[in-house]
This record gives C-alpha cells, sequence and structure tokens, in this order.
C-alpha cells in the first residue's frame, strides 16, 4: 500500500478564498427552549457557529451593529429570523493562527422569510 494521497482534485490555496455571502439564520428554531435571560448570548453563540460552519474558519467575529441587533429587543426578545453577511477576509495580522477569519454583519431587511443565499461582489 502507498502512503501517498489519491491525486484527485488539486489543492486550492485558502488566501485565493475571500468571499462575502448573505445568509438567512433561522434563530427561533436554534434557540427552542433556551431559558429566557440565555436566550440573546446563546444567539450570538449561534451566530458564529453558524458563521464557523458556513465559511469553515475558526476565527468568527461579530460586528458591533449585529450585536445590537440581536439584543435590540432585551435578552429574550430575540428576532426569529436574520439577516447576515458572512465575509471571509484575510489575516494580516503578525503571528495569526488562522490565514482567514469570518466577520459576520447585519442586514436591514423589512423581511428576511424566504430569503435564498446570495453571493455579494464587494
Amino acid at each position: 500500500m502507498s502512503s501517498q494521497k489519491p491525486s484527485g482534485k488539486a489543492q486550492r490555496s485558502a488566501m485565493a478564498d475571500v468571499v462575502s455571502r448573505e445568509y438567512t439564520i433561522h434563530l427561533h428554531k436554534r434557540l427552542h427552549g433556551v431559558t429566557f435571560k440565555k436566550r440573546a448570548p446563546r444567539a450570538i453563540k449561534e451566530i458564529k457557529a453558524f458563521a464557523a460552519k458556513a465559511m469553515n474558519t475558526s476565527d468568527v467575529r461579530l460586528d458591533p451593529q449585529l450585536n445590537k441587533k440581536v439584543w435590540e429587543q432585551g435578552v429574550k426578545g430575540v428576532p426569529y429570523r436574520l439577516r447576515i453577511r458572512i465575509s471571509r477576509k484575510r489575516n494580516d495580522e503578525e503571528g495569526a493562527k488562522e490565514k482567514l477569519y469570518s466577520y459576520v454583519q447585519a442586514v436591514n431587511v423589512k423581511n428576511p422569510k424566504g430569503l435564498h443565499t446570495v453571493v455579494v461582489e464587494e
């Protein structure tokens, strides 16, 4: 048996993967059954987990406006759905562990229900 990997697809550079997408995240189903006083903090954790999975990065950073949007109606009044823009960016800091990070921002739409994922040209 050979110890080499099968040569199927060529490996892509992670640096070429700088992209922005808009998603609608359904927070209501992710917060079902969560105690009232823990709903907004859990919503933030769920948004981070969603972004990490969608963009395949472990370093996820949230915009302060997104935090305000989640907490707008208090700890237990989290919106049912949120439209968010996730941008995968290069990490130019000295000694950074990860080459890329995800930056999550809130997008203002009247009704996020039924909107599909869109690739955003910056």
